[in-house]
């Protein structure tokens, strides 16, 4: 049996390309690919977790500017090709980018919404990815509503990027029980 073989950033976004004719428009943000470049299917999220990450994507872009992006899928080292609920990076890292294509690099803020999401369990895996690609900070948004902030150094108790989230709690009254 051949051993998979760990793709670099070409190698990933050549087979993100090779997938993209084969979605349609609205499936292209609902799969990843892993280190080898093979397919992992994330479910659509539910009308109150797109109400939250875009809540969460206007409160960015009210504090930061309006260079934050919602499901934008962005490459990384350690898993592949990763589609975080929201990012955001300063204007000249979105210069000369193509538009249509995964961020060739992890941006310096990732955002995941877990409400309703099953993602929690391998949540650590995903901090990882991002800050090991590059990430400044890495924000979580727990079912409950609890917002963490990661960086390189481990769990923080206030963004370096001196972010305040609040997140409405009829957002979390599916997932609080």
């Amino acid at each position: 049996m051949d051993t998979p073989i760990v793709l670099d950033r070409n190698g990933l976004l050549a087979a993100w390309h090779r997938l993209v004719p084969t979605a349609e428009g609205a499936m292209r943000d609902r799969y990843e690919l892993n280190a080898f470049g093979e397919v992992v299917v994330n479910g659509c999220p539910s009308g109150t977790r797109q109400l939250a990450f875009t809540d969460i994507y206007c409160q960015l872009a009210d504090q930061m500017g309006h260079l934050a992006a919602m499901s934008v899928p962005v490459v990384t080292p350690s898993f592949g090709i990763r589609v975080p609920d929201v990012v955001w990076m300063p204007p000249e890292k979105w210069d000369g980018l193509d538009r249509d294509g995964p961020v060739p690099f992890v941006p310096d803020l990732c955002v995941e919404v877990l409400l309703d999401s099953d993602l929690p369990r391998e949540m650590g895996r995903r901090v990882a990815s991002y800050l090991g690609g590059g990430a400044k900070e890495v924000i979580v948004v727990r079912q409950d509503g609890a917002i963490e902030f990661w960086g390189p150094e481990g769990r923080r108790q206030a963004s370096t990027f001196a972010i305040t989230l609040s997140v409405e709690p009829v957002y979390c009254q599916a997932s609080v029980g």
